[in-house]
Parts: structure tokens; sequence; C-alpha cells
């Protein structure tokens, strides 16, 4: 039961960890001026939320209790509080930059997990699944940020 305890430990930090990023792609769709671009931070929200969902039902199986709330005081939250700030800038790069930002983050934290010698085979494929989502999300910020260098 310890090792599901471990499992459950690290995947309810990933689950808050993603909720914090489908947040803060939900903002970003609000202020973003670009319909493309709002439309494209709504479709990463909703990636998120499906990889929370997959997530907490992983944590369930594993008889632990799932969060469902994001994290104040995780730095991706932070990160995410940026994105308010750029937003007064009225600029869809300064959004798409904050973004990105918040994307390194997750992708660390999702990094991080995997290399965990601790968690069972079931817990790395569950957090390779949603990995995946996570990586294609910050790959296609990281793109975008990259197409719009030289904008205003």
């Amino acid at each position: 039961m310890a090792g599901n305890d471990h499992d459950v430990s690290v995947l309810n930090t990933l689950i808050t960890t993603t909720i914090d990023s489908a947040n803060g792609f939900e903002e970003a769709a609000k202020d973003a001026r670009s319909d493309q671009f709002k439309s494209m931070f709504q479709q990463f929200a909703s990636d998120r939320r499906q990889c929370v969902s997959q997530l907490q039902q992983a944590v369930r199986q594993l008889g632990g209790d799932p969060e469902d709330d994001g994290s104040v005081k995780a730095a991706a939250h932070r990160t995410w509080l940026n994105l308010k700030d750029a937003v007064t800038g009225d600029s869809d790069k300064q959004i798409i930059e904050e973004v990105e930002n918040g994307e390194d983050y997750i992708k660390g934290k999702y990094e991080t997990a995997l290399q965990d010698d601790r968690l069972s085979v079931q817990a790395k494929s569950i957090i390779e699944q949603a990995f995946r989502s996570v990586r294609e999300g910050h790959d296609r910020a990281s793109q975008l940020k990259h197409s719009m260098e030289g904008r205003g």
C-alpha cells in the first residue's frame, strides 16, 4: 500500500499542476485578441481538463482521493498570474510568451515525475499518456512564440 501512497501523491501533484495549467489557458482564451488564439487556448484548456480527468481516475483506481482544485501556492499559478500582468499590455505576443513559460513549468513537472524510480509501472503509464498532451501543448506554444518573434 505504501507504493500506492507514493503513486497517489505524485499523481495528485500533477493533477494540481495540470488544473493550474487549464485555468491559465482559460484566462489566456478570455484575454487574447485573436480569435485563432482564443480557439487554440480553449482547446489547450480542454486537453488539460481531459488529462486531469484521466489522472483523477487513476488516483481513484489506486484507492486514493484525487485533487480537484489547483494550488494557489504552486509556481505554475504564479506563472499564470504573470499572464494577467502581460494582458495589461494588450498583446497576444505577451500572452503567448507567458503561456510558453507556463508550458515549460508543467513539462518539467511531468519530466520529473517520469524520472521517479519509486513510481509503479501503472502510474508511469498514466503519466506518460498525460505527458503526450502536455508535450504537444508545450511544443505548439513554443512554435507559436518563435513564429511571433519580431512582432509587437
